[in-house]
């Protein structure tokens, strides 16, 4: 099982590898398959089919992290603080302390750069483990005006470099870098001595996340440019549904062997 140490010691290593879970029957399947498992704020659309991520809840995301640490015991779990949760010091403190205390997360993640490195600072100096996140942010999208792929002139590289180094001074063990041009993102990656963890970003991270409906293909409005699947599990779950339907419809199950 990774740790914050083995984390950390993976900077220009062996890439680490991430995916989102949401309940305990798929987290029961990554445990120990995987370096981290991410309880993103991503559920509240793939598993809530809200366009955002932002009506998601500090409520729902502490019990869907309760469900990820009963089904992964030997996987490092972050939990993504929710949008409106961690404005101030004092209440990203108490939100993420709650966190700790109701479930069995090792880290929280937190958005934002420059302007969140306070925050970060506070909660790490609270003994509270935080994984950075910038680049594309999904809680700004509606101040952004959209999903923007970022990096994409001197200024906005510039910014993002100073965000990264921001984010590690102010104690976070890794950083997630979303959406952002791939020379850029190697250009954050090389500027910090923590692990950088790409979505979308290149290939030039210290590893990658992906959402796991996305991965397996359970997912079937848009494929992102960045997503590849390794799955094709909406087509899977159809076939065999339609067998189910049909065995039960001509009596073919139940059959002897699953009759008491």
């Amino acid at each position: 099982m990774q740790t914050i140490t083995s984390i950390k010691k993976s900077k220009s290593n062996t890439p680490l590898t991430m995916i989102t879970a949401y309940d305990a029957l798929f987290a029961s399947l990554f445990d120990n398959k995987i370096d981290i498992i991410l309880v993103g704020d991503s559920l509240n659309m793939s598993f809530n089919a809200k366009p955002d991520t932002l009506s998601a809840t500090l409520d729902i995301m502490i019990y869907h992290t309760k469900a990820v640490c009963s089904g992964a015991k030997d996987t490092f779990i972050v939990c993504d603080m929710p949008f409106g949760t961690y404005t101030d010091e004092k209440m990203a403190l108490v939100n993420a302390s709650r966190v700790y205390r109701e479930t069995g997360a090792h880290a929280v993640k937190i958005e934002g750069g420059k302007h969140r490195a306070h925050i970060i600072k506070e909660l790490t100096s609270n003994s509270i483990a935080v994984m950075g996140h910038i680049g594309l942010m999904p809680q700004f999208v509606r101040s952004e005006g959209g999903y923007k792929i970022r990096g994409k002139d001197e200024h906005d590289i510039e910014q993002l470099i100073e965000d990264a180094i921001a984010v590690e001074k102010a104690g976070a063990f890794c950083l997630v870098i979303e959406g952002v041009k791939a020379d850029v993102a190697k250009k954050i990656t090389q500027s910090v001595n923590i692990p950088t963890i790409g979505i979308g970003s290149g290939v030039h991270t210290d590893g990658q996340v992906l959402v796991w409906s996305d991965v397996f293909g359970f997912f079937n409005e848009f494929k992102p440019k960045f997503v590849k699947r390794y799955l094709d599990g909406a087509k899977l779950i159809d076939d065999a549904l339609q067998r189910y339907t049909q065995d039960v419809k001509n009596r073919v199950f139940p059959a002897n062997e699953h009759t008491y």
